[in-house]
């Protein structure tokens, strides 16, 4: 397999998935490794872990963190 494949391979499920068994096992591993992360630490991450709460009808969870909308 060819490196331009290699790393279609690593990067698009479909294209993955479309491979056969043969072809799979011919893939390396990523060199990233596996990244398994929970829906808290993603949320966590996000910096929305914490609920904003506002007294200004229009703003958002969004637009509170970058201050745009409250006067």
């Amino acid at each position: 397999m060819n490196r331009v494949n290699v790393i279609r391979a690593w990067k698009d499920p479909i294209y993955r998935a479309s491979l056969r068994t043969e072809e799979l096992a011919l893939v390396p591993r990523n060199p990233a490794g596996l990244v398994d992360v929970t829906d808290e630490e993603l949320k966590e991450a996000s910096g929305i872990a914490a609920f904003a709460v506002t007294t200004y009808f229009t703003c958002t969870e969004s637009t509170y963190r970058r201050f745009r909308c409250c006067p």
